[in-house]
């Protein structure tokens, strides 16, 4: 499986940095912004070699979906398998081009179905050396949430470059079915920030727009999938906006069945702010309809 990149190859010497969009399929402000940064980056003026995969899971883009016609989600599918499923080959490929690099970050978003406050994350590597670079650039890039979690969890993009020992960060950015420019935007500026930190280019940092660092080293920390899951399927009405304060036993929002004669409140389990929210009303049993980020 062969992966359609831009390669830039600065005038001198420097580290290799990967940035990926699209993992998911219909994760689009990485899509376009990737392509924005290919286009700005001048070689002459670049030091190392820049490596930008718009589009990694190209099958599940053409499909206007999550995913590849085999449904399995790519951010689970890591390191994958070249004699694989189209997703198995997919993530083969990305783990191998993760492998090669000295830096890597993954843009997201969340997608149709969810939105996700502006976040950098990064998984609580047991080596204090590479966690100090992920917690360097993860602040760099300068989003209002910065975000260490359990650095066990399988699967994923981010696992690749942990066990490879190369210094990784996600970022998400919104989502729910849209691609705002103010989500291309921050996602240019924030690559270029970390461009600047390794001082692959010439860039003065920015102002700092982190408001909250948070570090959980609880087992499942970051995995937003199952926070907070519907005990039915039905229509979900959301009370809570992202960003909103809530605490222990706040209404998060309802869901019915179609006629609305089964209505559920859904409480909060936490104290914190919504950092994930499903903004599509139709859920099925058992979906994550929020994840409140705690202090």
């Amino acid at each position: 499986m062969s992966l359609q990149t831009i390669d830039i190859r600065g005038s001198a010497a420097g580290p290799h940095l990967l940035i990926t969009g699209g993992v998911h399929g219909d994760e689009f402000e990485p899509m376009v912004a990737l392509r924005r940064i290919g286009r700005t980056i001048n070689p002459d003026s670049l030091r190392g070699r820049l490596t930008l995969i718009p589009v990694v899971n190209e099958p599940a883009f053409a499909r206007g979906q999550r995913t590849a016609e085999d449904e399995r989600d790519l951010a689970r599918a890591c390191p994958g398998r070249a004699d694989g499923t189209t997703t198995e080959r997919i993530a083969d490929a990305l783990s191998q081009k993760i492998q090669q690099a000295d830096y890597y970050i993954d843009l997201h978003t969340g997608g149709t179905r969810i939105g996700v406050l502006p976040l950098v994350g990064y998984m609580l590597h047991p080596d204090n050396q590479l966690l100090d670079q992920q917690r360097r650039i993860a602040k760099a890039f300068n989003l209002p949430v910065v975000w260490g979690t359990d650095y066990r969890l399988e699967g994923r993009s981010l696992s690749v470059a942990r066990d490879a020992k190369v210094p990784a960060i996600y970022a998400e950015y919104q989502g729910s079915a849209n691609c705002s420019s103010e989500g291309v935007e921050a996602y240019v500026t924030g690559c270029l920030n970390v461009l600047g930190c390794l001082q692959m280019i010439d860039r003065q940092p920015p102002p700092s727009a982190i408001q909250h660092v948070v570090e959980d080293h609880r087992p499942n920390s970051g995995h937003l999938q199952i926070c907070n899951p519907s005990p039915m399927t039905g229509f979900f009405e959301s009370s809570v906006k992202l960003g909103d304060s809530v605490r222990e036993g706040d209404p998060l929002g309802t869901i019915s069945d179609p006629l609305g004669n089964d209505l559920r409140t859904i409480r909060c389990c936490q104290n914190g702010i919504v950092l994930m929210l499903h903004t599509f009303c139709a859920v099925s049993e058992g979906t994550s309809l929020a994840t409140i980020l705690e202090f």
